[in-house]
């Protein structure tokens, strides 16, 4: 495999581990519930007027925002969430011993849900970093290294 291509279905990869490890961050704020695509909308639209305050984004580059937002949503979607995950781990261990070809066709189909929804997320993503003005690039840069944070919040 080509080390441009592994970097970044690598990075893909990471983003909706990362995308889930928030929506279940989410469920537990809300009593270990899963969240429904109503909840989700709300936290998209929250995130996206977040961030457009804080990188002062034009009324176009907030309309790509979302559309990634939409994007690492399909994938959390194929991916499957938090509650599947679980549930399919647990049939990995349910009986006497670890059903090492199911977690291998486990591992295969994410790899491939991740493979076939990576190419919308990176053009979702390059069109949305495209659109932002250099100093709006340096902020991004510069939110995604501290985590968003600035400062403590007790």
């Amino acid at each position: 495999m080509r080390p441009w291509l592994r970097r970044t279905l690598i990075g893909v990869f990471g983003a909706s581990l990362l995308a889930t490890a928030f929506a279940a961050g989410a469920c537990y704020r809300h009593r270990w519930t899963a969240m429904s695509d109503a909840d989700l909308a709300k936290v998209q639209t929250r995130v996206v007027d977040h961030l457009g305050r804080r990188l002062d984004l034009d009324e176009a580059q907030k309309a790509r925002l979302s559309t990634l937002g939409d994007q690492l949503r399909a994938q959390r979607q194929a991916f499957g969430g938090p509650g599947a995950m679980r549930s399919e781990i647990a049939s990995l261990v349910a009986g006497p011993s670890f059903d090492r070809a199911k977690a291998q066709s486990l591992v295969e189909a994410k790899t491939a849900a991740v493979g076939s929804a990576s190419p919308a997320l990176i053009a979702a993503f390059g069109d949305f970093f495209d659109s932002l003005r250099p100093e709006q690039q340096a902020k991004l840069r510069e939110l995604m290294i501290r985590g968003g944070h600035h400062g403590w919040r007790g």
